[in-house]
């Protein structure tokens, strides 16, 4: 039996000018990880992760936390949907990052406004009405994520473990692929996803099969570590 384990990226820069780097409670969430598998005996063979900032600095503080040298391949099928070109597709006035942020400081709560925003704008890419609008179609980003799903499965050494850094789309898209055959999943399994969320993956005889998503057990005995953006 195979295992891979799928792990979102720690909590990035939120408001930042650069998004993808991970702030510090994000690189600290990546060490807590690594020293709970550490302590679990869960040693990975290889470590496979997305070619983002925050994808890259969430390997590197697992790895610390674990205190052994696994080999990293980099996979961009792992890489997370550019979910602000869906937002500025879906509001236009968000092409500016200046007037977005003006427009998020005018509520009482800029990041529950973000959301909402965001789950309007994943609505309608997600639709299918208007796949020509968007870089990249939902249809595509589907099919690009069961691709690398698969290819990081016949990747993995026989009885071997490897852990995936990744972002909450694409793990959200595993999942509802492997539960339901399709995306119908996503939205509900994206919005509750934690920064550093484990999700793993059996590969045996049968396949591919989930055998727990988004476990954050490393993080739940803190509130100020546990985090969903």
């Amino acid at each position: 039996m195979r295992v891979v384990y799928l792990v979102r990226h720690g909590q990035a820069s939120f408001g930042k000018k650069d998004y993808d780097a991970l702030s510090d409670l994000g690189h600290l969430q990546s060490r807590v990880l690594g020293r709970e598998l550490a302590f679990r005996e869960i040693r990975p063979d290889l470590i496979v992760r997305g070619d983002l900032r925050r994808h890259r600095e969430t390997a590197e503080g697992i790895i610390d936390g674990l205190e052994f040298d696994v080999p990293v391949e980099v996979d961009p099928g792992w890489d997370e949907f550019d979910f602000q070109h869906v937002v500025e597709v879906h509001k236009p006035l968000y092409r500016s990052r200046t007037l977005m942020l003006a427009d998020l400081a005018r509520t009482r709560h800029p990041k529950a406004a973000f959301q909402a925003v965001f789950e309007e704008a994943t609505q309608r890419w997600t639709g299918g009405g208007f796949d020509g609008e968007y870089a990249e179609s939902f249809p595509t980003f589907s099919n690009r994520v069961e691709t690398a799903l698969h290819r990081v499965a016949e990747h993995a050494p026989d009885h071997g473990t490897v852990l995936v850094v990744s972002s909450g789309g694409p793990i959200g898209l595993a999942a509802s692929l492997l539960l339901a055959g399709d995306a119908s999943l996503w939205a509900p399994l994206n919005r509750v996803a934690v920064n550093t969320g484990v999700t793993k993956v059996i590969n045996g005889r049968s396949g591919l099969n989930l055998s727990s998503y988004n476990s954050h057990t490393h993080v739940e005995h803190d509130r100020e570590l546990l985090t969903y953006r």
